[in-house]
């Protein structure tokens, strides 16, 4: 389907024939493949050469590299484009483009790291699920929940699945193979992002998208790298969705199949995603579909050709999202409780205004709402993007409204959305404006304009770079150093005994000593959650019911738990065991506790260590949403007599317990 018609600045009408992408399939597709490819064996040397560096942490110096390597790569890739050059469809300068933007990813997301095996965030809250979930994958070839046994997966494990695979290509477990794999993710996700928006805009307006998607995604993206794909390419997809559905004439299968192959992805990948972007998808044909009929068009004759354009959407998403959701749902896993949606922290419940900022990448999402007002009746590429961004903030107001039901729709999750839409609006924004300044100024203030262009665009790009190094990400990046590698130290090489994640070496020796099995052969009671983040151990509880499959039955293991611990002996215990509806577990992994530590119900997740007593602790979690924290933390106490009979086998490693069922 070639096209030489400017997508980009079309000033037609909403009722005209839209125009075609700007690339064939056949040239779009290859492009995809192979820049997709490059980014990624291209981030992961990167990464090797960055690993090498050995700076001394804590230092400045990593980031002092990062900027200036930044401030270079944004120099070649603006540059040229000041000066006129085009990019055009030349294999070469395609393979520049893509090695620029990978380059200024991978080091500007790399160098802060370079001194730990951990991503952003450590081991730490939610970056604990994500590796137990990679560390599931490496070790499991058929999707398997990351956490319960004999049940199948709740999340989408389309990301996750392929993370497995990286992992045991390069031969190292999970949760060491997750921070190259989601660092060489976020390098892909931008050359990916700089060919989808090929498709609607010129080339070097589709460079500067994918750099300040880029930007966006240091913001809130990266946080969630299996997430951010999705997150990042909505924006371009819903302009194509646009011209699929607002174009007169025939059918454009090709683009429908391919909008079908995104909302797809989302459904394997980001469940929130993917029911944004139907709700994207179904706003727009009701647009497209309002507009028409109030310019005259039949009720139903509009219906049915918005129908036949919808059909092949849904059902190519459907067949993908089947791959992925079809044995939870042949499970039953519809009819149960889910706890996942149960969080409203500030980021839900205040409606996200980053186009307020008073800082550089707050400008830039003012200009991406001003162009959007003023340019939506005039181009497709405005229209689609206004949509975009009004149905994030319906879903904001959906989201509040769900309360009723005792739930939400995580709407916090979509601030990222928003922010890659207004960026790119305000950088379509700006370069109209110059354009515009460039046909009325006198010849001899274009120069200096180009100039000014220039500047103003790494003075801005860099003000983001440089703030997410200084300020934006240093919780992350600490985690990343403080927290405990499975070795029992962190980055830092402490070896704190009082930290229970300073014990997980002797944990998992432990265990695999008694037990003589492979760690995916056991099912493990633990009150140390951080087990199942390094070694693929099947757990009798999930560390929160939040993360919890709703197929686990959580609430029902929680009851069944407390009543093991009011066994009356070690017999009595052991039957239960057997009897338990559930797989039962065949390692205990319990806390020493001492009377004086009688348990009045706090809702800190650390516990002290203490020496060997009379009874050992588990700590437990219930949901108390709508609060913020969403979880309460209670102790369940065994009696160490429970565990005297010949049932079971018993080992001290710290302040830990740990008892094998025979």
């Amino acid at each position: 389907m070639p096209s030489s018609t400017s997508i980009g600045t079309d000033n037609a009408e909403h009722g005209h024939t839209a125009p075609e992408p700007r690339l064939s399939a056949g040239r779009a597709i290859p492009e995809l493949l192979l820049g997709a490819g490059i980014a990624a064996v291209l981030s992961v040397l990167l990464q090797f050469v960055v690993a090498q560096l050995g700076i001394t942490e804590p230092s400045d110096a990593a980031e002092a590299w990062a900027v200036l390597g930044s401030t270079l790569i944004l120099t070649l890739l603006l540059c040229p484009l000041a000066l006129g050059k085009r990019i055009g469809n030349g294999w070469g300068r395609l393979a520049g483009v893509w090695v620029g933007l990978t380059t200024l990813t991978t080091l500007l997301l790399s160098l802060p790291l370079q001194g730990t095996r951990f991503y952003y965030g450590g081991s730490s809250v939610d970056n604990a699920f994500r590796l137990q979930y990679l560390n599931r994958m490496a070790a499991n070839l058929v999707p398997a929940d990351m956490n319960y046994a004999d049940v199948p997966p709740y999340y989408p494990w389309g990301w996750f699945w392929l993370g497995g695979r990286f992992a045991n290509l390069i031969g190292w477990d999970g949760w060491a193979a997750y921070k190259p794999y989601a660092l060489a993710w976020m390098a892909v996700v931008v050359v990916v992002a700089f060919t989808l928006w090929s498709l609607v805009l010129p080339r070097e307006h589709a460079l500067l998208a994918a750099l300040v998607t880029m930007l966006a995604g240091t913001r809130h993206g990266l946080l969630e790298p299996y997430a951010w794909p999705s997150s990042a390419w909505l924006a371009p997809m819903a302009v194509l969705t646009w011209y699929a559905l607002a174009g007169r004439g025939r059918v454009p299968r090709g683009v429908l199949l391919g909008v079908g192959v995104f909302v797809g992805f989302a459904a394997m990948t980001y469940t929130l995603n993917f029911g944004f972007a139907v709700l994207v998808t179904v706003a727009m044909a009701a647009v497209v579909g309002g507009t028409r009929v109030r310019d005259g068009a039949p009720h139903g004759r509009t219906v049915w050709e918005l129908f036949r354009r919808l059909v092949p959407i849904g059902v190519v998403s459907g067949l993908l999202a089947l791959v992925v959701w079809a044995p939870f749902l042949l499970a039953g896993g519809l009819s149960e409780h889910s706890a996942a949606q149960h969080y409203l922290p500030a980021g839900s419940a205040f409606l996200p205004l980053p186009f307020t900022e008073f800082s550089p990448f707050g400008v830039l999402c003012l200009c991406g709402v001003g162009w959007l007002v003023l340019r939506a009746t005039s181009s497709r590429v405005a229209a689609a993007l206004l949509v975009v961004t009004a149905t994030v903030y319906v879903w904001f107001g959906l989201s509040t409204l769900a309360l009723v039901a005792d739930t939400t729709l995580l709407s916090f999750r979509l601030r990222v959305v928003l922010e890659c839409v207004l960026v790119v609006a305000g950088v379509l924004g700006l370069v109209e404006l110059i354009g515009w300044l460039r046909g009325r100024l006198p010849k001899w203030y274009l120069p200096r304009l180009t100039a000014f262009s220039v500047v103003l665009a790494l003075a801005g790009s860099l003000s983001v770079v440089q703030y997410q190094l200084d300020a934006g990400l240093d919780s992350k990046v600490r985690a990343a150093y403080e927290d405990y590698y499975p070795t029992g130290h962190n980055a830092f090489g402490a070896e704190d005994p009082d930290e229970p994640d300073a014990w997980l070496d002797e944990l998992a020796t432990t265990i695999s000593e008694m037990t003589g099995q492979r760690p995916q052969r056991n099912v493990v009671l633990s009150t140390n959650y951080s087990l199942p983040s390094f070694e693929p151990y099947w757990m009798f509880q999930q560390e929160t019911p939040h993360y919890a499959n709703p197929l686990g039955e959580y609430e029902h293991r929680s009851t069944e738990i407390r009543r093991w611990s009011d066994a009356d002996d070690s017999a009595e215990l052991a039957r239960m065991l057997r009897r338990s509806p559930f797989r039962a577990p065949d390692v205990f992994v319990l806390r020493h506790h001492t009377d004086t530590e009688e348990t009045a119900e706090r809702d800190d997740t650390a516990e002290d260590a203490n020496p060997p007593a009379g009874k050992l602790s588990l700590t437990l979690k219930s949901d108390v949403f709508p609060r913020n924290p969403n979880v309460r933390n209670y102790r369940v106490l065994f009696d160490r007599e429970l565990f005297r009979g010949p049932e079971f086998t018993t080992r001290e490693v710290g302040p830990y317990a740990v008892v094998v069922v025979s």
